[in-house]
């Protein structure tokens, strides 16, 4: 196999000149790029751009591509140098700007970006690709997901989509936006309120936990492989989920290396609660032997309590109950014990027992959590039973073989664990067994090569070289099926094959896998006569290899590169032993769920010992997964991580490299090389290498001939050589440069060298010497002279003459040309001066009325603060009188106290003088120490009084203080509820407006709702619910409108009857005599044909209501008229498809509906109050459920509130009774009804030319690049060129020629037009900014033509009809005009969002100018230095949801409309609802229609000579 590793195996030397820019290698940078300045022999010298100067063999440099699209291609296929350095610079200009995925064929890249990018993954995008041709949009991974999908559909095959990448590489994101899509795709209704993709994902939290684990490159790196198969039944809906897992790391139980930790669920349990800790008498990470091996033992930025208590919850949610989880956690608990439990040697020869009593108290802990005898579990670790046909031997075991037993139960205890753990949730998800098809997502490790590299990088190696060797068979055979498909000559294409990679590890019986199976079923082998088993046995095969320095190591040249092997521990890790006393112990466990990890082997396997190798049982999973990719149709996404930071904007180029070779991308690029790398569409083709025969591309051609003259011209037609060879496809040319020499040079070369060759022979033959004699030959000499003589004077007067007409025509030509150009240039000066000039008039008067708004809030803070102030200053004033009060307590207080010690110190005095009194009378012996005690007590206890008063003093005194620092920090937090009160306000004064309207028409609706209210209060409300949910699940269509056929049958069934039958007995009612009923079943006769219009009124809705009137319908309790009209109207437009019919049916019913509006008014209205109405929740709701009832599909309950017009005096008043106003009420709906199936039948229209509207027709594209002179000559050119455009305009004007032949209200047509335009904007937009080849120059010249095609047909449709369509198309003129200009690199961002593109937002500007590329002129997008604010605005924005999504919703006004509902009512938030499908009410018709006289029309001549029609015969004054 060749060293992938070399990138001659991507291309070889190519013809490389003094001047020429190539990469070179460089340590560091992995390329980089620079110019040869001097050629010595086969060595160069090149200037780098870094500023050094290096040389190098011309063999190892290679030819950068100067005319690369500034963003890079999508597709690296298309690349004009198809080698290392020209793939890792095009994924690194891509990654700058944001553009994370890459093609390479079928093969998608995804870079990992380090930040959220939601805008790229919300559910417009998934709708977007959903169906979309592979390659037609931007690479995406819903691209991949829609391909398999469409596959497995149209194939009825099962399909696999493998993810693969270092760990950190974004494996298991990708994973969940593919299941995301696939579930978008799927569509099955959630299973108790969780989708399938819900539930795969919400298993993730403890498969994470028991699979995952900190290593050297990434801090949770999944320890399996996980394949993810969605199931699908016939009808491509998801009817089931599975997830199978492989390759766990059951090694890293026992043994990890530093800085790696164990599985996350160890130390998660160490940092449970309290509780739990106790519960399982269990201590910190550093005291456990299967812990401590590594220093590591926390996660920067990772709380391993938080996450114990995220994977309790997500066992809950995935049905794993309490106990089970208590039994999950004491095996886990145990595992750490049963690591502790180290053995000594014993009294008998090679016996061990527990070193110690910690070694004793694991022991014993351990058989308490798995609820086992603790003399069976040490008999089980320490000792071995033999059967041998005379008898049962114990042996006793070393401390080092008893080490190896506790290692493998504590290993064998893991695995099952986590096997039931997947078992549990797959049960959870729910699996079809009965499943037609599949999509397997398969998330695995990829190659891992590190410093010490042991047995799980050697299985892990041996894995991707599997997935490679699949992975190399499937881009052959896509290229070969390329070939097949466009018929092109080929022969076998070689590849090298990695059989002999695989054949080194797993073949039987000399792989190493076969080896080291061996090596460990012999006791006494060591790494050491095992490594050198491996040296005698591989010494001379290429992929092995030994190294000199070392006894034990060994490398193998994998596919990526070659890896050095440490085999000390290969054996020990290898070792998986079933032994039975292990199985007898756990079999029998008192806990039920240890037991049932342990199910009772055969009784051939349990009476001895069996020896299983995990590499043996690895290599059976392996080839089971094989097995399953094989049933399957592969597609391949390759996960790369940018650095090893993990930090946005960081792309390391050797590590991409590196990680590029591993995933297979440049091997794929090696075996795209081998065939016909460069395959140029044919107009692509054209445009770049037409030049070299512009006569091909004369008049309409056909793009192959056109293509196969341009070879013939080049003379390559068919051509086969050592230098370049081509073929011509289906749809494609097909080139191959051999050696590497560059297509586009090569054409060139060798067209130019044919005419050398030509211009040569030429010559020879004019110089070609004749045989003849000398006079003859002199006398022909001296007439050729004379003759060259006489033509070069010929040659000088006509030169004369042709320089002289010629400097006279560039004359004229010139002062045309400065006419012209003085007169555009004073055109645009006095334009921009004009403009000028008028935005400085706007600004002064925006800042006019800006400050008279400043003044106004001003004057408004101003008196605010005032009163605040005065307020501040009233409080402070009560609190400083509060304080003088305390004071002047106080010093009360210590008046009172002075005058006590006054008088207290007066009677000391007495008492005093009374002793000394008595002391001179009484004898010498008495003495007077006692009453002396007894004063200083009195003073002593004043005393202490007096302070305490003192310290109660300061105590206010403290007090006061704190009182007035909580005074300044209520000021404080008053001055910012200040702030946010006036912010609330704000809000609350935009909410007013909308609310005011809506409100007043609440209060108008009222008096119509008193009899809805009268007959609804007698319908159950079951009727209520039942009808309402009817109504709801009619609901489907996508403009939001119902089913005529699903609402009608239900307005007229029994339950609409508003008594029931034994109410009808109890009060009969008359029904209409015999004649009136055969003038209503004429009338229905008579409108269910076309009547035509009188003058621009409907005559069916003017003879309707007449009819009504005379017959007094609108005020009898109940008739079936109205039913019967309504009825007649829904089988009218039954046929949505012709739009004549429903155009003539939208006009009447919008004419009936005016002069109902303008006539009924419901009876009792004055009585109620608003308050009293708006208060009654019940009677809204009977309104809604009646309306819900009685609508057909599509009743908008905001349009029920037809407000009286009092200012028509020509028709009278009527008190409408219950019917009536249901009549209209369905009426309204009708109108809604009709509206929306004539727009939607002009959307369907137009949809499939709007796809064809964005991009220029193929054929016309090298007409509109080849420059002015040739562009399109004739009118006859620019029709064909926007043919398309021009069948949108047709259809436009079919429409309104319909709607203005049946006089539809220019209301509802501008309102038809107005959002079929917004349709045109989202759709054009969307797809503009999802395909990067429509942006470019020449296609924005071309959707321009078009957009100028639709202005014009709005100037000839007028404002009556169009009204503001023409604005609707604001983001796509926006667009399109950035497109077009030609100083991009000058403008600045703040020019560009404020002047160019307003309305654009800065993601939708971003991905515009990263995708924009110049066909036509070759200018450049814009600065490198706008792209970066541009990135800046978007960081700081990352946060909105809403802001980060580029595409345009199908409405605008969603958005706005969603922020309000959190608080608005429930009537306002159905009326909000309503606008985003009908855009206006019945007082905007009303309104907007003018007063109708009915008076003169004739009736129609079936019921004109009918004597009960006879009022409709007009009148002679």
């Amino acid at each position: 196999m060749a060293d992938v590793k070399n990138p001659k195996v991507l291309a070889t030397p190519v013809n490389i000149i003094v001047g020429s820019h190539v990469w070179v290698e460089d340590p560091d940078e992995a390329w980089i790029d620079g110019q040869v300045t001097k050629i010595t022999g086969k060595d160069a010298q090149i200037q780098t751009t870094n500023g050094k100067t290096v040389t190098e063999k011309l063999s190892k440099i290679y030819p950068k591509d100067l005319e690369a699209p500034p963003g890079g291609v999508d597709d690296m296929t298309k690349l004009s140098y198809l080698h290392e350095p020209g793939v890792l610079q095009n994924l690194k200009t891509r990654y700058e700007l944001n553009e994370i995925y890459t093609y390479t064929g079928n093969i998608l890249i995804a870079i990992n970006p380090f930040q959220r990018l939601p805008h790229i993954y919300d559910s417009h995008m998934m709708q977007q690709y959903k169906g979309a041709p592979f390659g037609e949009l931007s690479p995406h991974v819903f691209a991949v997901a829609d391909v398999a999908y469409r596959a497995m559909i149209n194939e009825s095959k099962s399909n696999s989509i493998l993810v693969s990448g270092e760990s950190g590489a974004g494996k298991t994101e990708t994973t969940k936006m593919l299941m995301r899509y696939l579930a978008f795709l799927g569509g099955r209704v959630a299973t108790e309120g969780r989708t399938v993709e819900q539930q795969v994902l919400e298993s993730n939290p403890v498969l994470e936990a028991f699979g995952n684990a900190k290593t050297v490159r990434n801090n949770n790196s999944s320890r399996f492989g996980k394949f993810v198969e969605i199931q699908f039944d016939k009808h491509g809906r998801i009817s089931g989920a599975a997830i199978r897992t492989y390759l766990l790391e059951r090694s890293r139980v026992c043994q990890v290396s530093d800085p790696e930790r164990n599985y996350h669920c160890f130390y998660l349990l160490c940092a449970a609660p309290a509780e739990e800790v106790e519960k399982y008498k269990l201590g910190k990470p550093q005291s456990y032997h299967y812990l401590n091996q590594s220093r590591c033992y926390e996660l920067v930025g990772v709380s391993d309590a938080h996450d114990y208590l995220a994977t309790r919850r997500a066992m809950d949610i995935v049905g794993i109950s309490e106990k089970e989880q208590e039994a999950i956690f004491r095996v886990v608990a145990a595992i750490l014990h049963l690591g502790n439990i180290v053995f000594a040697k014993g009294k008998e020869v090679d016996s061990s027992v527990p070193k110690d009593d910690q070694a004793k108290f694991h022991l014993n802990t351990t058989a308490e959590l798995l609820m086992c005898d603790v003399k069976a579990l040490e008999d089980a670790l320490c000792k071995r039973v033999m059967v041998t046909p005379e008898e049962v031997i114990k042996r006793s075991l070393d401390p080092q073989s008893a080490t190896v037993s506790r290692d493998g139960l504590a290993k064998t205890l893991y695995s099952r664990l986590f096997d039931w753990l997947v078992d549990k949730i797959n049960n959870s998800i729910g699996q079809d067994p009965n499943s037609n098809f599949l999509i397997g997502v398969l998330d695995i490790y990829g190659f891992e090569s590190f410093k010490a590299n042991s047995f799980e990088q050697f299985c892990i190696n041996f894995t991707n070289e599997k997935l490679q060797q699949h992975f190399n068979q499937h881009v052959f055979k896509m290229e070969q099926e390329e070939y097949t498909k466009e018929k092109i000559n080929w022969s076998y294409i070689e590849f090298v094959d990695n059989q002999d990679v695989l054949d080194l590890i797993e073949k039987k019986p000399g792989g190493i896998v076969a080896l080291l199976d061996e090596a460990c079923m012999f006791p006494k082998s060591t790494h050491e006569t095992f490594a050198n088993k491996l040296y005698q046995t591989f010494k001379n095969h290429k992929r092995f290899i030994k190294p000199k320095l070392s006894r034990t190591d060994f490398t193998i040249a994998h596919y990526a590169g070659d890896v050095l092997y440490q085999s000390d521990q290969f054996l020990d890790k290898n070792k998986d032993y079933v032994v039975p006393e292990h199985q007898d112990l756990l079999g029998v466990s008192k806990c039920p769920f240890v037991a049932g990890l342990f199910p009772p082997l055969p009784e051939e396997t349990s009476k001895s010992s069996k020896f299983s190798s995990i590499g043996s049982r690895f290599k059976l999973q392996l080839q089971q997964l094989m097995e399953t990719l094989n049933s399957t149709e592969p597609h391949y996404i390759r996960c790369v991580k940018p650095n090893n930071q993990l930090k946005p904007a960081i792309f390391e180029n050797q590590n991409i490299m590196q990680q590029l070779r591993c995933g297979g991308v440049l091997e794929a690029i090696r075996i795209s090389m081998a065939g016909y790398p460069t395959r140029k569409p044919f107009f692509e083709f054209i445009n770049r290498f037409g030049l070299l025969c512009p006569e091909a591309l004369e008049g309409n051609y056909d793009e192959k001939a056109a293509s196969q003259k341009i070879l013939e011209k080049a003379g390559l037609e068919g051509f086969q050589h050592q230098q370049l060879s081509s073929e011509v496809g289906l749809t494609k040319i097909f080139l191959r440069a051999s050696g590497g020499t560059a297509r586009k040079s090569t054409i060139q070369l060798y067209n130019a060298v044919f005419v050398l060759i030509y211009l040569v022979e030429d010559s020879l033959q004019c110089e070609r010497p004749l045989s003849i004699s000398s006079p003859f030959v002199e006398t022909g000499l001296r007439a050729m002279a004379a003759r060259r003589e006489f033509r070069s004077m010929n040659l000088n007067k006509n030169a004369t003459l042709l320089q002289a007409w010629w400097l006279c025509r560039r004359a004229v030509v010139y002062y045309k040309k400065l006419t012209r150009s003085c007169i555009v240039t004073q055109t645009r000066w006095r334009g921009r001066v004009a403009r000028r000039e008028l935005r400085k008039l706007k600004m002064a008067a925006r800042e006019t009325g800006a400050l008279k708004e400043a003044k106004d809030k001003l004057e408004k803070n101003v008196e605010e603060l005032t009163w605040r102030l005065q307020l501040e200053k009233r409080l402070r004033t009560d609190l400083e009188e509060a304080k003088a009060q305390e004071v002047m307590k106080l010093q009360n207080t210590m008046q009172e106290m002075q005058k006590i010690i006054e008088e207290t110190n007066a009677l000391l005095a007495k008492e005093r003088e009374t002793a000394k009194k008595a002391i001179e009378e009484a004898p010498p012996v008495i003495q007077e120490k006692e009453v002396l005690v007894e004063d200083t007590k009195k003073v002593e206890s004043l005393t202490e009084e007096v302070e305490s008063l003192k310290a109660s003093l300061e105590t206010e005194k403290l007090r006061a203080d704190e009182a007035e620092g909580k005074y300044k920090e209520l000021q404080e937090s008053s001055e910012e509820k200040r702030k946010k009160l006036e912010e609330t306000e704000k809000k609350v004064q935009q909410l007013a407006d909308s609310m005011r309207g809506l409100e007043e028409k609440l209060a108008n609706i009222e008096s119509e709702n008193k009899v809805l209210r009268q007959q609804a209060v007698s319908i159950a409300p079951n009727k209520f619910l039942s009808g309402r949910s009817r109504s709801i699940l009619q609901r489907g269509s996508e403009s939001g409108h119902l089913e005529a056929r699903a609402a009608i049958p239900d307005l007229h069934s029994p339950s609409l009857n508003l008594r029931e039958p034994a109410e009808v007995e109890e009060k009969p009612q008359k029904s209409l005599n015999e004649k009136q009923q055969e003038n209503q079943e004429l009338l229905i006769r008579c409108i269910a044909q076309h009547l035509g219009f009188a003058g621009n009124r409907p005559i069916a809705a003017c003879i309707i209501y007449k009819c009504l009137l005379q017959w007094r319908s609108f005020e009898v309790e109940r008739t079936s008229v109205f039913d019967r009209i309504i009825q007649t109207i829904g089988n009218a437009i039954e046929t949505q498809d012709n739009n004549d019919i429903l155009a003539y049916w939208l006009s009447n019913a919008s004419t009936l509906l005016l002069l109902l509006q303008r006539t009924l008014k419901a009876s009792g209205a004055a009585g109620m109050t608003p308050q009293r109405r708006r208060s009654s929740s019940a009677t809204l709701f009977g309104r809604m459920t009646q309306s819900f009832r009685g609508a057909p599909q599509g009743v908008n309950l905001s349009l029920i509130n037809g407000s009286i017009n009092s200012g028509v005096d020509s028709l009278r008043q009527v008190e409408a009774k219950y019917p009536a106003l249901l009549f209209k009420q369905q009426l309204t709906a009708y109108v809604e009804k009709i509206y929306g199936m004539i727009r939607d039948n002009l959307k369907k229209e137009i949809s499939p030319l709007l796809g064809l509207c964005i991009q220029a027709p193929r054929t016309s594209r090298a007409s509109l690049v080849k420059g002015a002179s040739r562009s399109i000559a004739n009118t006859a050119g620019q029709q064909a060129l926007i043919a398309h455009w021009q069948g949108i305009v047709k259809s436009l004007g079919n429409f309104l020629n319909t709607l203005k032949a049946n006089y539809v209200p220019p209301f509802l047509v501008r309102k038809v037009f107005t959002q079929i335009f917004s349709f045109i904007n989202v759709q054009l937009f969307n797809s503009l900014l999802l395909r990067r080849e429509c942006c470019s120059f020449s296609n924005g010249e071309y959707v321009k033509a078009g957009l100028a095609e639709l202005e014009h047909w709005c100037y000839k449709a007028t404002d009556e009809y169009a009204g503001s369509a023409w604005d609707e198309l604001k983001h796509i003129r926006q667009a399109i005009g950035f497109l077009v200009i030609h100083q991009k690199p000058k403008k600045t961002l703040d020019e560009i969002s404020h002047d160019l593109c307003p309305v654009l937002s800065i993601q939708q500007l971003y991905r515009i100018s990263t995708m924009y590329w110049d066909d036509k002129y070759g200018t450049h997008s814009v600065s490198p230095d706008v792209i970066a604010n541009m990135r800046v605005l978007m960081t700081e924005d990352s946060n909105n949801a809403v802001s980060n999504s580029f595409l345009l919703d199908d409405d605008s006004r969603l958005p706005v409309i969603l922020r309000l509902i959190s608080t608005l009512s429930v009537t306002l938030i159905l009326h909000l609802l309503e606008m985003l499908v009908i855009p206006f009410s019945v007082d905007d018709i009303s309104k907007s229609m003018e007063q109708i006289d009915i008076a003169d029309i004739e009736p129609p001549p079936l019921i004109r000579e009918n004597i009960g029609f006879s009022f409709l015969l007009p009148r002679s004054d």
